[in-house]
């Protein structure tokens, strides 16, 4: 049976072996061939397309098919192999001036799977719609895709061949002054989680007086020390351990392909996703002084919304997912853009997320307000009103009957009050949001690249978060 291929809230992803094969990847790339054929102008199509992949098992190969695939349809392809951060690739589409690009990758997911992302002409997600079209395009069977031999392909000048990084150095040095970070003296514990991140932040703030260590550097894709290279607990556990051993003055952690950043404080301790949002807004708002609107999806900080109200600049919120994150950016000329999982795309880059830059800004607002991580935090709360706490369970769904059994309780839930907090609203753009009165919030959502059901909170009290995560897991027939 011919695997479908469906593109959720970041590319296509699948198991290896399983759904997602050589002949799979083939067929994906002739939709979206037939898709760049179906939307732009043959002369349009000379500009090309960037193709790069992370460091996963066969994510080189899988990429070397991509680029015949494009070669066959007689679609120059700027082939930059594996290994290369998710943004180095976006930011190469801007640098080439390509239409677009496929990045192989499956980023946080389990070592198992592999993963497909296209992109747009900025570098950034395909909306939506453009996504559909993509699935409508792709062919049933493999025998309707066209392909050239890769080194025909380089052979004839439609595989070029390139090395993305020096450009996107280039880049970060002009969006970030890196000497102050250099001779700050600091002590970086760097965690890429085995991912393309790996020496990066070395490369970029080694051989001054700022020391760099890293763990986790090597390529390795089963990934251990963690149960997937995403930068949250567990999976953090190991690399903030190394950063206690050593004293370091900060952790700087990037997921597998180098897009999502962790961070964690001058006691080791993990700084959540939100909180680091609302960090990098408060440095580009408080400290460098731009003005800007910020795009937010609905699973990620309220202390945006009250950040946007302190300095006068709109707040506005997408479904999940990079996807409308970037058509939003390049919409309204975002100062920053993010989601939850810990992503984020700055103005005068690329509106594609950003694990190595993320990280650098961190360092710069350390640089330039002279205060720790844990003093920036009390900093940001003085800002918003005080603490806000946040917590995330994942559930993996057994069958679709379940799934399906959750999403019907979900759509009649009308609870008057979760956690103990009284219900005030809910929002059901992409997930079921309920929201409390005292302005803290449930969210219920089916995640878009893995059969999990994802339930978060953020509130300023607490002592309620669990409770309401467990209401949480309730509505949707999880638990109780």
């Amino acid at each position: 049976m011919t695997a479908q291929i469906k593109f959720g809230t970041d590319g296509w992803r699948g198991a290896i072996a399983e759904d997602y094969t050589f002949d799979s990847v083939r067929r994906a790339t002739q939709g979206f061939a037939d898709y760049l054929k179906a939307t732009y102008a043959p002369a349009e199509i000379t500009r090309g397309i960037v193709i790069g992949g992370d460091r996963r098992f066969l994510s080189e190969q899988f990429a070397a098919t991509a680029a015949e695939v494009l070669a066959g349809n007689d679609i120059p392809v700027h082939f930059c192999g594996g290994g290369i951060p998710t943004p180095t690739i976006a930011y190469a589409v801007k640098v080439r001036h390509a239409l677009g690009a496929v990045n192989i990758t499956a980023s946080h997911n389990p070592p198992t799977d592999n993963g497909y992302k296209v992109r747009d002409p900025n570098g950034g997600a395909i909306d939506p719609a453009g996504l559909t079209q993509i699935e409508d395009h792709i062919p049933a069977a493999v025998s309707s895709c066209k392909q050239t031999a890769f080194k025909a392909g380089v052979s004839a000048g439609l595989i070029m061949e390139f090395d993305p990084a020096p450009a996107y150095v280039e880049q970060l040095q002009r969006l970030v002054n890196l000497e102050p970070i250099r001779q700050a003296g600091f002590k970086i514990m760097v965690d890429p989680m085995w991912g393309n991140g790996a020496g990066w932040l070395t490369r970029l703030l080694g051989g001054a007086k700022t020391e760099v260590f890293e763990v986790h550097s090597a390529r390795n894709p089963i990934f251990p020390e963690m149960l997937r290279p995403e930068p949250i607990p567990p999976n953090v556990d190991a690399g903030l351990a190394a950063a206690r051993q050593i004293h370091a003055d900060v952790a700087a952690i990037t997921d597998g392909d180098a897009d999502r950043c962790g961070w964690g404080d001058e006691n080791g301790v993990f700084v959540d996703q939100l909180r680091v949002y609302a960090l990098l807004a408060m440095y580009l708002l408080d400290v460098r002084g731009e003005r800007g609107p910020i795009v937010k999806t609905l699973s990620t900080t309220s202390m945006l919304d009250k950040l946007g109200q302190r300095f006068g600049v709109p707040v506005i919120h997408t479904g999940v997912g990079f996807k409308y994150v970037a058509p939003a950016m390049i919409k309204y000329d975002a100062l920053i853009g993010g989601e939850e999982s810990g992503g984020y795309a700055f103005r005068n880059h690329v509106p594609e997320r950003d694990g190595l830059l993320s990280n650098l800004y961190l360092l710069d607002l350390m640089v330039r307000t002279g205060k720790t991580p844990t003093q920036l935090l009390d900093r940001l709360f003085d800002l918003v009103g005080g603490p806000h706490y946040y917590d995330r369970i994942d559930t993996r769904l057994p069958d679709l009957a379940f799934a399906a059994a959750a999403r019907k309780r979900l759509d009649s839930a009308l609870p008057a009050t979760i956690g103990g907090k009284k219900i005030v609203d809910k929002v059901t753009m992409d997930g079921y949001k309920f929201v409390m009165e005292d302005g803290g919030w449930l969210l219920v959502r089916f995640s878009g690249t893995e059969p999990l059901i994802r339930v978060y909170t953020e509130t300023m009290d607490q002592s309620a978060v669990q409770a309401i995560l467990q209401d949480g897991l309730r509505l949707a027939g999880i638990a109780g």
